[in-house]
């Protein structure tokens, strides 16, 4: 019985020895450290992707080609009027792909863009309208 007492002792003692500090963890100014590492990094790559040309991420809007306007006709089905180096296609877009449906002889005439009203006014209807 003499033996086993020692074991048990040395088992049940802390597993550090006494004298020696513990290993140091990262507090919350670590962490936030690390956190500004990382936003550092995300923005600089989105800085670089901006500056690359061609990466074909759609990240620049490009002068040679736009939509004129698009009607949706179903869940996956669109028909689009892009305009193509002056020249104006009607497109068809759908799960199978793309199909060009025809081409226009005169450009559509461009669609005058009404401005949004404005939130105070529509919200000033809305409670009158309410009471």
């Amino acid at each position: 019985m003499s033996v086993v007492l020692p074991l048990l002792a040395a088992a049940a003692a802390p597993a550090q020895k006494i004298g020696h500090a513990a290993p140091a963890t990262p507090g919350i100014g670590g962490a936030l450290v690390g956190l500004i590492l990382v936003l550092g990094l995300i923005l600089g790559l989105a800085w670089l992707l901006k500056r690359l040309p061609g990466t074909g991420l759609g990240l620049r809007p490009t002068d040679q080609l736009r939509v004129v306007t698009s009607l949706s006709v179903g869940t996956k089905e669109r028909l689009l009027v892009v305009e193509v180096g002056g020249e104006q296609l009607l497109l068809g877009v759908g799960a199978g792909g793309i199909a060009t449906l025809h081409r226009l002889p005169e450009p559509l005439p461009p669609v005058p863009v009404q401005p949004l009203p404005d939130f105070a006014e529509l919200l000033a209807k809305r409670l009158r309208k309410e009471k």
